[in-house]
């Protein structure tokens, strides 16, 4: 077991062996999928599933830059302050961005499936209410999206010195990454409420 838990890519390979052993548990026990995965189509599943488990790494790491990394950077010593800089953000910048890329390109497979992609992104221009909650969730996605790879990022490796900048334009880039993160937290909070409230709307 320590050979699994002490290695990540031994760790997620485990992870992913243990959801299909219980979905294979869970179909010869009952003869159906989980979450009746045959009436819902198999394609489509698949896509909620790597959506949700992608939303989950942006979404977490987007809290944890704002609720741990950015309040206690302050309580470090400037000495230990090179280690985030130059070892963790960078690596969780990286499954950031990509979370985000994974959660879009995933999100937008899942509404195609489904068959209310123009009806989300039109936000219930059919008069449906489930099409309407989706719609504002998938917008606001789409935004924080943006803010990420278009805003956040670029500034982001300005602040962490991967781009060379004067002093002041590091400062000002740091200060921009964080108000655009802020911001995606703030919208973080309506984009999950429109995405989980939509699944109780027909």
């Amino acid at each position: 077991m320590a050979a699994i838990l002490s290695n990540l890519r031994n760790t997620v390979i485990a992870g992913i062996v243990l959801t299909i052993i219980m979905v294979a548990v869970m179909v010869s026990t009952t003869g159906e999928g989980m979450l009746s995965m045959a009436d819902k189509g198999d394609i489509a599943f698949i896509w909620r599933w790597l959506h949700v488990i992608s939303g989950v790494m942006w979404i977490g790491l987007l809290w944890y830059f704002n609720f741990v990394q950015i309040p206690n950077m302050p309580n470090i010593p400037d000495e230990q302050k090179p280690a985030i800089g130059k070892v963790i953000a960078p690596a969780a910048l990286f499954w950031f961005r990509w979370g985000a890329m994974a959660t879009i390109v995933t999100g937008l497979l899942l509404a195609m499936s489904n068959g209310y992609l123009i009806e989300a992104l039109t936000l219930g221009s059919d008069g449906v209410a489930k099409h309407t909650a989706i719609g504002i969730g998938m917008w606001l996605g789409i935004i924080m999206w943006f803010n990420v790879w278009f805003v956040i990022w670029p500034n982001q490796k300005k602040a962490l010195g991967m781009v060379e900048v004067d002093a002041a334009a590091k400062a000002a880039a740091a200060r921009t990454a964080m108000l655009f993160s802020r911001t995606n937290t703030l919208l973080s909070f309506p984009m999950l409420y429109a995405m989980v409230s939509a699944q109780n709307l027909y």
